[in-house]
Formats: C-alpha cells, sequence, structure tokens
C-alpha cells in the first residue's frame, strides 16, 4: 500500500491511464483485423478499412499507448499484405 499523498495519487493516475489505453489497443486490434479480413476477402470497402486502420495506429501512438517503431512495424505489416492482394 503506498504511504505517502504522492504515491497515491500515481496509483489512482495509473489506474486511469491504464484504462484508457486498454480501450485504444482494443479498438485498434479491431481495426486492423477488421482490415485484414476485408483484404482476405477482397470487400468493396477494403481500401476504408485500411485506412481507417493505419489512421488509429498512428493516433495510438502519438497518444504514447504503442510505440511509434511497433506503429510503423504494424502499418508496413498491414500494407505489405494488401499490396500482396493487389498483385
Amino acid at each position: 500500500m503506498a504511504n505517502t499523498k504522492s504515491a497515491k495519487k500515481a496509483i489512482k493516475v495509473n489506474k486511469r491511464n491504464r484504462s484508457r489505453n486498454l480501450s485504444y489497443r482494443s479498438k485498434l486490434k479491431t481495426l486492423i483485423k477488421k482490415a485484414l479480413k476485408a483484404i482476405e476477402e477482397k470487400a468493396e470497402k477494403k481500401e476504408e478499412d485500411l485506412k481507417t486502420a493505419l489512421k488509429e495506429i498512428d493516433k495510438t501512438a502519438s497518444k504514447g499507448v504503442i510505440h511509434k517503431k511497433t506503429a510503423a512495424r504494424k502499418k508496413s505489416r498491414l500494407m505489405k499484405i494488401y499490396n500482396k492482394s493487389k498483385a
């Protein structure tokens, strides 16, 4: 248990940030899966789903939820799959 006032506040802040970050990560995973499924099924709106997923990856990286290099890797892998499906 925390003893100092600052430690108690830090616990509250960490709890708040963790719940926020979990929701961002969950949304990100959902959008990536949706984009992959659209690419796999050759859906008409696959470009739209891909664009949404890429935008969300950038957004989570800018907020510090995921590292910027992790975001770059996710975007790269997603685009690689998309480009293979076009060829």
